[in-house]
């Protein structure tokens, strides 16, 4: 332990990366002894010039992230909602780990700030999110989960996640699209387009098909993002309401 003290006042202090040790102390509240863990989680894939990603980038990070987050959030959900039933708390724990409020939550938290200054290629919005999964994965690995979920509650959700806005508001554009032409009897599919490298990475182009026809095209680099943002363009072409009525 008087080490691992050591260690944190070295980095803070002294190492030649003393300014990376500071903001991420100004971020999650502590400075990390291992600084190479935190570092990582800003590293993506398409700054290493090997194929090696496992240990040169975030991917890893992430996906750790990704589970821890899941379960401190259904966690901090249950408690802070006591008489809700099962759908709810789904429909809400969907709503904060889903991608787009992952990226937002990053982009207020300063992290892309960081993937700028630790990666060459182009800022997606996606990169965001996955940051910061990452940085929870890189948390975990220092404190442990149950320093780690206190952190994800104290300084990440209850800063920048406002829960309350969160309750009434449906974004889920290719749900709210199924459940449109399921009432009118429509079948809805969705076809990948094309699939080509941006900046070194793979970006997907996804087409709306109803009943045959494409109604609607966008493009991200994630297949999911790209659903979505096809949905929303769908639903404004064919005029639908939030009721689901024209």
């Amino acid at each position: 332990m008087f080490l691992g003290v050591l260690k944190r006042v070295y980095n803070l202090h002294f190492s030649k990366e003393s300014p990376f040790a500071r903001r991420i102390r100004n971020t999650i509240g502590f400075t990390p002894s291992n600084l190479h863990i935190f570092k990582l989680a800003f590293t993506h894939k398409s700054n290493s010039d090997t194929k090696d990603h496992a240990s040169t980038s975030n991917e890893r990070l992430e996906f750790l992230g990704d589970a821890l987050l899941s379960t401190i959030v259904a966690e901090y959900l249950f408690k802070k909602y006591p008489n809700s039933d099962e759908g709810f708390l789904t429909k809400m724990r969907s709503k904060i780990v889903k991608r787009k409020t992952l990226n937002k939550i990053a982009d207020d938290m300063g992290l892309d700030m960081l993937l700028l200054e630790y990666n060459e290629t182009r800022l997606s919005e996606s990169m965001k999110g996955n940051a910061l999964e990452a940085l929870v994965g890189a948390i975990y690995l220092e404190k442990g989960y149950r320093k780690t979920k206190s952190i994800v509650i104290r300084r990440i959700l209850m800063r920048y996640l406002d829960i309350h806005d969160l309750e009434d508001r449906d974004d889920n554009y290719k749900s709210q699209l199924l459940e449109y032409c399921q009432k009118e009897g429509s079948s809805v599919d969705y076809k990948l387009v094309e699939k080509f490298k941006f900046d070194n990475r793979d970006r997907f182009k996804i087409a709306v098909v109803i009943n045959g026809d494409e109604v609607a095209i966008a493009e991200d680099f994630n297949k999911k993002s790209a659903e979505q943002s096809a949905s929303r363009k769908a639903i404004k072409t064919l005029g639908i309401s939030r009721n689901g009525m024209r």
